[in-house]
């Protein structure tokens, strides 16, 4: 029996070469605050703003430059969103990448959203659309109500923003139905 072992020493030039691909600028323990005003500007006053959202991250990498714009937060991120009442909303993960062109955000590790009203939703990845302002996935999640009992267990699912529209593909948990009272 006899055995070789080759190993790989060429080396890649041209177009066969790896493209090295670096961020236009990477921002480091960062707060970005949006904000929309209520009616048009006619002047420098912010007294007719409100914030929609604020985002926080370790770090931030941007890399708009390219052709397939997109930013990443490869440490983590946090995203507060404020409703027209101000009630706040919580986004979190461990990891998260923005498609400029596309308008979509891929949630990746522990992603958890808490909504004002205490639902919350755990899943292993999300996305979000952000022009339908749908979000979705086809992985497992646990959704929680507090209203109603409600822990859910399941394998993909979509919804809206506000969770006033939830569809689950295939659910499985604990589930309390109120009855009416006749």
């Amino acid at each position: 029996m006899l055995f070789f072992a080759c190993q790989d020493n060429y080396q890649r030039v041209g177009e066969e070469a790896g493209e090295m691909i670096y961020p236009q600028g990477v921002a480091q323990d960062f707060t970005l605050v949006y904000t929309e005003a209520r009616e048009e500007l006619d002047n420098e006053d912010l007294g007719n703003t409100r914030v929609i959202a604020v985002l926080s991250s370790p770090i931030s990498e941007d890399y708009d430059n390219l052709r397939f714009k997109y930013r990443t937060f490869p440490r983590g991120l946090k995203v507060e969103f404020f409703d027209e009442d101000n009630n706040r909303s919580v986004v979190t993960a461990d990891s998260g990448v923005i498609y400029s062109g596309t308008n979509l955000i891929d949630l990746r590790g522990h992603v958890v959203i808490e909504t004002h009203d205490g639902k919350k939703l755990e899943a292993p990845q999300l996305y979000w659309d952000r022009t339908n302002e749908w979000i979705f996935t086809q992985g497992k999640f646990t959704y929680t109500n507090p209203e109603d009992g409600t822990v859910m267990d399941g394998e993909g699912m979509d919804f809206n923003r506000d969770f006033s529209f939830f569809k689950a593909h295939k659910t499985y948990g604990l589930m309390t139905i109120k009855e009416a009272q006749s």
